[in-house]
């Protein structure tokens, strides 16, 4: 006598699920983010950031390559991957801002409310993407900018300029890059990014402390990052064959 009635999952089910699971892992990352964020372990709270984002680069191609949402046509991948990005990118780095005290009270606290609300408005556009894959307006990467204010160890006056640049930017129709999909210069990109994220890791495993010429291009290829979107923009031939 059977108590309970059950179906075979597919294998193909069960491997798109594996992918959401993959996503949502995201959510626990930034769990730990906080904790560390909270005992003002900023180091570690940047490590289980980079870990974020690294599940964030993988998750996407390997939900089109199964084929996830053909599989799984009730589960939304981009809903969970954008509740994971707003945790990871947006409210975990306004908090190490606030907490950090790095812009002073209260401006500290005004700047983590002026991200995270702009941020959330920044979400809900459904034009944030270009024919080219550029976001339109700054694409509110709060993880890498305030990771970057930490690692030149950014005085109060330049890190509150930042902050309101980039929130200001978040509603302009300036084009910024995505280091994979745009095509245009993308063996370029792909490389400085790659410069950027493994300076990012020698400053952690240095506990935000490098030399001089590491420093310099650590920021130079962020803003490389920051300001070739606008470039490609105002100059729509270059990079194209």
């Amino acid at each position: 006598m059977k108590i309970f009635n059950y179906r075979r999952v597919p294998y193909a089910e069960m491997r798109a699920f594996s992918v959401h699971i993959l996503t949502a892992s995201g959510s626990f990352l930034a769990f730990l983010g906080v904790v560390a964020a909270a005992e003002r372990r900023f180091t570690d709270m940047f490590w289980w950031l980079g870990l974020a984002l690294l599940v964030d680069g993988i998750d996407g191609p390997i939900a089109r390559k199964v084929k996830v949402k053909e599989v799984l046509p009730n589960w939304s991948g981009d809903t969970l991957d954008n509740i994971i990005d707003y945790v990871t990118y947006v409210l975990l780095p306004a908090f190490a801002l606030y907490q950090s005290g790095m812009i002073g009270q209260p401006w500290s606290f005004l700047a983590a409310g002026m991200i995270v609300v702009s941020s959330a408005i920044y979400y809900a556009d459904m034009g944030m993407k270009t024919e080219e894959y550029f976001f339109s307006g700054f694409p509110v990467v709060w993880n890498m900018v305030i990771f970057t204010l930490f690692v030149v160890h950014a005085s109060a006056t330049a890190a509150l300029v930042i902050v309101t640049l980039s929130v200001f930017l978040t509603f302009l129709p300036i084009n910024f890059l995505h280091p994979v999909r745009v095509k245009r210069l993308r063996p370029l990109n792909l490389t400085v990014f790659f410069l950027w994220a493994i300076l990012g890791i020698y400053s952690l495993l240095q506990h935000f402390s490098m030399p001089s010429w590491a420093a310099v291009l650590f920021v130079a290829s962020g803003l490389y990052l920051y300001c070739i979107g606008a470039v490609l923009q105002f100059f729509p031939s270059l990079g194209k064959r």
